[in-house]
């Protein structure tokens, strides 16, 4: 698609997010107003334990999640903002900080926009096995960050069946849990 431009930007916010109101020439001219969420990159990592076929997840306080439903958190795959070059690396800190998960390497798996009409985010979604011995630490967050993360080691199987049922309400997690069933079925028995 060609024509559309940008002719006006105004930022709204300038915090942890960044909030814009820009108005867009459309093709044949008429000019709309659309807000924009500015917020970069991200890497989300599903960690798997292909031996005793588990995943290692996490529970964190949400804001939006309790304002549109009332619940405080969801299960969700290892996930943070990228801060250095490598979106890989990362995966890898945030492995470590949130679950105490010393992760050797990760696989690619897609880089895809989380919320592509509101956020200029873009997700980095990567699966990495790892070694019950591969938990270092007792993970939880950075503590000066406020994160209240639970980690949560969860069967392969359960994690199927949520998702077969409709009760993985994580985008990222339900991504990543349906390509580790599509590359690896033999370890949701």
């Amino acid at each position: 698609m060609t024509g559309f431009e940008i002719v006006e930007t105004d930022k709204v916010h300038n915090g942890w997010a960044r909030f814009s109101v820009l108005k867009i020439r459309l093709p044949g001219g008429k000019v709309i107003r659309r807000e924009v969420e500015e917020h970069g990159r991200a890497a989300s990592v599903l960690a798997y334990d292909p031996e005793r076929c588990v995943a290692m997840l996490v529970r964190q306080f949400r804001a939006p999640v309790l304002v549109a439903s009332g619940d405080t958190d969801i299960l969700e795959c290892i996930a943070g903002i990228v801060d250095e070059a490598d979106p890989a690396a990362a995966a890898i800190r945030e492995a470590e900080e949130e679950a105490g998960l010393s992760l050797r390497a990760v696989e690619f798996v897609a880089n895809v926009f989380s919320m592509p009409g509101l956020s200029t985010e873009r997700m980095y979604l990567y699966l990495a096995p790892y070694r019950a011995s591969d938990r270092t630490g007792k993970g939880g967050g950075v503590a000066t960050e406020d994160e209240n993360i639970t980690v949560v080691e969860c069967p392969l199987a359960e994690l199927a069946a949520m998702a077969d049922g409709g009760r993985l309400t994580d985008l990222k997690t339900f991504a990543l849990v349906q390509t580790l069933r599509l590359r690896r079925p033999d370890l949701f028995i």
